[in-house]
Parts: C-alpha cells; structure tokens; sequence
C-alpha cells in the first residue's frame, strides 16, 4: 500500500470516531487532536482501529505518528514495508 493508500485508512477510521469530521479541510501536517477536537482516547481509538484493520501491532510510543494525516500515512507506509507487506 502506498502512502496515499495509508492517509485513506486513518482518514476512515477518523471518520468513525468523529463522523462529523470534515477531513477536507485538514492539511497534511495539521494536528488532528487541535483540528478536530479529538481527544486521548480518540487517538487511542485511532490507533487500535488502524493497527487492527492493517493488521499489526502500533507500539504505544508511536501512537504520536498518528496524529497528523501525512505523519501517520508515512508511518504506516513506512512499516509495511519494513514487514514486507506494501
């Protein structure tokens, strides 16, 4: 999966956690927790979500990568392909 593939995933998982989300208006490098007024357990929520739907672990320190759309999909980009699955 590519990275724009990976910004999907945490945009729909977001999507279910805050369906009221407008994640048009977000910009790559923009904090989630600020922008939509998510919160700890959004974020926790966030990162179960994607490590259960890419399936594989997000070690509690690096939950921070998600906080940002860009951030988070290079991450997981990043990750995949270390696991050699992207």
């Amino acid at each position: 999966m590519n990275r724009e593939a990976m910004r999907a995933v945490i945009a729909e998982e977001i999507s279910a956690i805050a369906p009221e989300a407008d994640l048009s208006a977000i910009g790559e490098a923009e904090d989630l927790r600020e922008a939509l007024d998510l919160d700890s357990m959004d974020i926790f929520n966030l990162v179960v979500a994607v490590s259960k739907r890419l399936q594989f672990d997000i070690p509690d320190a690096d939950a921070g990568h998600l906080v940002t759309l860009g951030g988070g999909a290079e991450y997981l980009e990043r990750k995949l392909r270390e696991a050699g699955e992207g």
